[in-house]
């Protein structure tokens, strides 16, 4: 039974995992230790899994062990003397991989709705102004900006993120 679980987690879930933590890490080898060890926690803490919430669980977990895991790299002292570039501070971290997350999330959306929510949040236009510029009824855009942002906060709830 456990190994059922375990090889239905990966077939499942393992490859959209292994998409998202190889944005967040950028490295292939470190994004499949890291989708191993989440599908591993998966499987030992099955008991304690939300039914209806699987995903966003791995998720989070994922995320959180790319955090750690740049976290130990970041207290090891460092291995040469040659001059590196400076460490990206723990906020930034944070910042850039919540930047990935909402990145990953927004290019499951379809185009319509991605092209007004750039418009709309990232240029800071209005509502009339997208309508004017693509040729369409500024009630048109509302709703796409509307139902734009409801299919962005489920896919950001698939991803683990908890939100308003």
């Amino acid at each position: 039974m456990n190994e059922d679980l375990l090889r239905a987690l990966h077939d499942e879930h393992a490859t959209a995992l292994l998409v998202f933590v190889r944005r967040l890490t950028g490295d292939r080898g470190q994004a499949e230790d890291i989708v191993q060890e989440t599908l591993l926690r998966a499987w030992r803490h099955a008991s304690r899994l939300p039914p209806d919430g699987i995903r966003p669980w791995l998720f989070t977990t994922a995320r959180r062990l790319v955090i750690d895991a740049h976290r130990a790299r970041s207290a090891r002292p460092k291995e040469t003397d040659a001059e590196l570039p400076a460490v990206v501070a723990a906020d930034e971290i944070d910042a850039a991989l919540d930047a990935a997350l909402v990145l990953d999330a927004i290019r499951t959306l379809t185009r319509e709705h991605r092209e007004v929510l750039v418009d709309s949040f990232y240029r800071g236009r209005t509502a009339a102004e997208i309508a004017a510029d693509r040729g369409l009824p500024a009630g048109t855009v509302r709703s796409r900006i509307f139902y734009a942002l409801r299919a962005l906060r489920l896919a950001l709830q698939e991803r683990g993120v908890d939100g308003p």
